[in-house]
């Protein structure tokens, strides 16, 4: 044998080890968000127009602002649904939001799609989505390779978690609120948002996953909540003998959380447990967090079990991420936010992306 034969050998052998060698992206090991210096990585382009069929007008229909982005890994680029508002002129809920979709090969620069994807229209489905519109996606692939988007359907009296799917990310279907069928309607007028329904990482992307037979979304804005779904599309909230909600983790006083825990990204099941990021509001009253600005969103951890979704093992303290940046604590809501909704593992790292101050989309590298 040559030497440069056996050379060859040696450097298959080396690559061979390499690319056996187990990597670590355990989501439960977090400790530093990294905020690239192109942040805000989105901004409203006002300059984007689109016939809207409610109005029968063409509206700018991110004039105002865009941001809470839920992200997915698809043919190697990264691709973002994020919520935009049309009127500047408007307060806070009063404006309609619809969801754009931009991608990217990077992470970072993202292309813009020139029309929202998902939107108001006549029909059975304008009673929960106008005018507030559609707002704050999260989304996964389901194991037949469709994706399912988890939002609010916002008609400026209740907020509804609602149910849309897609083949492609461009075209999506609506579904109806999540819990229109569960209990005889006994769920349908209560105030719901931010579904994370429970996946694992297949090929780097967020599939979801059954546990115990079923698919599991944690859901809620004032505490977290469970429910469950034989088909993605209808849904379950857990309830004890007496017919009321079961919530998994509640506000604590004095710490990040005070106020409010928002579920974040679709919870992801590793090695450690079911991970799930969530956004902590902290309070104005004698329960907020003295470290943190009143009315402060931050991004927390918990985790809980992966063979039983209802028992947490561990929660942080404190926050994996809050706001530092500039445009983090301005826009509409000078509080400070980082609401995160969507979490990619991309190249070889963990990016969060997340919505600043309800005017912007930012992103952070986790390690």
């Amino acid at each position: 044998m040559s030497r440069l034969s056996l050379q060859i050998i040696i450097t298959i052998f080396v690559l061979g080890l390499t690319a056996c060698k187990k990597i670590d992206i355990s989501p439960a090991n977090f400790t530093e968000a990294i905020k690239p210096i192109e942040n805000p990585i989105l901004r409203a382009d006002s300059s984007l127009t689109f016939f809207c069929p409610m109005t029968e007008k063409q509206v700018k229909w991110q004039k105002a602002d865009v941001f809470n982005p839920a992200a997915i890994v698809r043919n190697d680029t990264v691709f973002l649904l994020y919520r935009c508002e049309d009127n500047p002129k408007a307060i806070l809920g009063g404006r309609t939001s619809r969801i754009g979709l931009a991608s990217s090969i990077d992470g970072i620069h993202f292309k813009v799609h020139p029309e929202p994807v998902l939107y108001p229209s006549p029909g059975e489905y304008a009673q929960w989505d106008y005018p507030g519109g559609c707002e704050d996606p999260r989304i996964v692939r389901t194991p037949q390779g469709e994706y399912v988007m988890a939002y609010t359907s916002w008609n400026q009296k209740t907020a509804r978690l609602t149910i849309a799917v897609s083949r492609d990310l461009l075209h999506w279907e609506k579904k109806g609120p999540a819990f229109q069928k569960a209990y005889n309607g006994k769920f349908l007028d209560h105030w719901s948002k931010s579904g994370s329904i429970i996946c694992e990482l297949i090929n780097n992307v967020q599939t979801a996953k059954k546990i115990n037979g079923k698919y599991w979304m944690y859901w809620g804005e004032e505490f977290v909540n469970l429910a469950w779904s034989d088909n993605l599309i209808d849904w379950y909230p857990s309830v004890d003998n007496n017919g009321e909600l079961t919530p998994v983790i509640k506000t604590r006083p004095r710490q990040l959380d005070s106020r409010l825990t928002e579920c974040g990204p679709p919870a992801l099941i590793i090695d450690e447990g079911i991970v799930l990021l969530y956004n902590g509001k902290n309070a104005e009253d004698d329960r907020t967090d003295p470290s943190l600005p009143k009315n402060t969103y931050t991004v927390g951890r918990v985790i809980f079990d992966k063979n039983d979704p209802f028992k947490v093992l561990s929660r942080t303290d404190t926050c994996l991420i809050r706001p530092t940046l500039a445009h983090e604590v301005s826009g509409q809501y000078k509080s400070g936010t980082v609401f995160s909704e969507g979490l990619v593992f991309f190249k070889g790292r963990w990016l969060l992306y997340y919505g600043t101050a309800d005017s912007y989309v930012g992103m952070a590298i986790l390690k």
